[in-house]
């Protein structure tokens, strides 16, 4: 009788090998989307804190923060934070507005991360992928309102607002 010398894998084995392959692959995507909703927060809590420096220059030079009554940042247009001698101060369009010898605190106002995450309903209290800038009083304070999808820090998901005392 002659011997066979059988080499390979059966099936079933390869049926595991290929059940464990899938389930490393998921969990891979998952801890990959977790970490991807971490840095979009993360960039706009840094971006935040940007604007709020900004306008604290502001501040300093112009004994007031920008008049603009509303000011959606981070939209499709992007803006500028400036002061100059024509009328042109506060946050104006990246193509208009600060010209000539207008101080610019702030080149671009850096817009917020894509994709939105689905921490906020698109309203002006909690913009749901905007920083949403609004004077209060008359130029002695200020409230930047931005979303955040998970938690950072000591910040929940949710919306949060942004003052000259810090971030709440």
């Amino acid at each position: 009788m002659k011997k066979t010398n059988l080499k390979g894998f059966t099936l079933i084995e390869l049926l595991v090998v290929i059940a464990i392959i899938g389930l490393l692959s998921t969990l891979a995507v998952v801890a990959l989307n977790s970490a991807r909703q971490k840095s979009r927060d993360s960039k706009r809590v840094a971006d935040v804190k940007q604007i709020q420096t900004a306008l604290e220059l502001y501040y300093a030079d112009q004994n007031g923060y920008p008049a603009t009554a509303t000011a959606e940042l981070g939209d499709t247009a992007s803006k500028r934070l400036c002061a100059g001698t024509t009328g042109s101060s506060g946050f104006n369009t990246a193509t208009g507005g600060c010209t000539g010898t207008a101080t610019v605190y702030m080149g671009l106002v850096p817009k917020a991360p894509l994709p939105a995450d689905t921490g906020c309903a698109d309203n002006a209290a909690a913009p749901s992928n905007k920083y949403l800038y609004t004077q209060t009083g008359t130029g002695s304070g200020y409230t930047l309102s931005f979303c955040l999808g998970g938690k950072v820090g000591d910040l929940i998901a949710g919306a949060h607002t942004a003052d000259a005392n810090g971030i709440n």
